[in-house]
């Protein structure tokens, strides 16, 4: 069966879901500065969890934990894979 791609922010990313990173849409210096923490296009990220408040999220690329707050996570750009129901229960 195939599985369906959706593009979406990873602000939007629920807690507990993996995602792979589309593409950054951020100033160059703090672009940059999460490149080097592992966030490149293709890699896998995960939201681990969000503050008591709501914000920030804390994410996990390449075995590295970081917390972003949304306003950040927000130019950020996801692939999901979101498998069909009956897929999901095998």
């Amino acid at each position: 069966m195939a599985r369906a791609v959706t593009t979406t922010l990873l602000s939007e990313l629920a807690i507990g879901s993996c995602a792979t990173l589309a593409a950054l849409d951020l100033p160059d210096e703090i672009q940059g500065h999460l490149m080097h923490l592992g966030f490149v296009p293709e890699s896998r990220v995960l939201a681990l969890r969000r503050a008591p408040a709501g914000d920030p999220t804390v994410y996990c690329i390449d075995g590295t934990e970081v917390a972003l707050r949304k306003e950040t996570a927000q130019f950020i750009s996801v692939h999901t894979v979101c498998m069909p129901e009956r897929e999901a229960l095998r």
